[in-house]
């Protein structure tokens, strides 16, 4: 079935029209065709099953099948917290993030992160990476969208970094702990809560940050006995949080 994003207000009507880039994916790309069945989803929770009335060169008319479900609200909310890895890592590392369940991603530059923005080209990068974990939600069959924030430099994350219930960092330090035992302590059952997730750029955390880290509350956690790529980091740590998440993640 073809899946296809759509606003909130438009996915409470029973006859819905797409054009532009809309419907460019569906008739262009996916070649969709009369009574062919699309999945329509707002991003917040909301997905309807409807199918194609008429087309045209430009346009799509989509006429509702089913009423509208509510996925309801997630009981656990993951933020990651990444030092922005160069070149197509960082795409990559937002598409996987995506299919595995992230609610939220905060592009970090730390004192040793390579990549360096300014704010236009700040902004043009968010736009883009906004765009990619929406085609990652079509194609992964979500009904969330992740939200990527705007890059921020590392002193922007302390604020966020204090909102999450458990905060947990991939860490080089002595006395960094084992990731199961950390993972056995979490109840996502108690309460609705935010787990943060932070991976620091390919030359690590400077001594200051990671103390800051840890003030805010992080409890760090070694990886293993390798040393990961920071994009490999952090899927890593969402695979592993997902298998605490999933099986109570969702409830009406």
């Amino acid at each position: 079935m073809y899946r296809q994003q759509i606003s909130s207000e438009a996915i409470q009507q029973d006859r819905v029209v797409l054009e532009g880039d809309q419907a460019h994916h569906l008739l262009h790309v996916l070649r969709v065709t009369e009574g062919a069945e699309v999945g329509a989803f707002d991003g917040v929770g909301h997905t309807r099953l409807y199918h194609v009335a008429t087309r045209t060169a430009t346009t799509l008319e989509l006429e509702a099948k089913q009423p509208v479900f509510d996925a309801g609200k997630t009981v656990v909310e993951t933020v990651l917290f990444t030092c922005i890895p160069k070149g197509e890592r960082m795409e990559w590392l937002l598409e996987k993030a995506t299919e595995l369940g992230v609610t939220k991603i905060v592009p970090v530059i730390s004192a040793r992160t390579i990549v360096r923005l300014d704010a236009r080209q700040a902004e043009a990068k968010r736009a883009r990476w906004q765009r990619i974990v929406e085609a990652a939600s079509r194609q992964c069959g979500a009904v969330y969208i992740p939200e990527v924030a705007q890059p921020v430099p590392f002193a922007g994350t302390i604020e966020l970094m204090k909102q999450c219930n458990v905060l947990i960092v991939a860490a080089l330090i002595p006395g960094a702990k084992p990731l199961k035992p950390v993972l056995d302590t979490l109840n996502p059952l108690r309460t609705p809560q935010r787990w943060g997730w932070w991976c620091g750029p390919e030359g690590d955390f400077t001594k200051e940050e990671m103390q800051t880290i840890l003030d805010c509350g992080a409890i760090p956690v070694t990886l293993g006995p390798l040393i990961l790529r920071s994009e490999t980091a952090a899927i890593y740590g969402l695979a592993n949080l997902g298998c605490v998440r999933n099986n109570t993640d969702f409830q009406g």
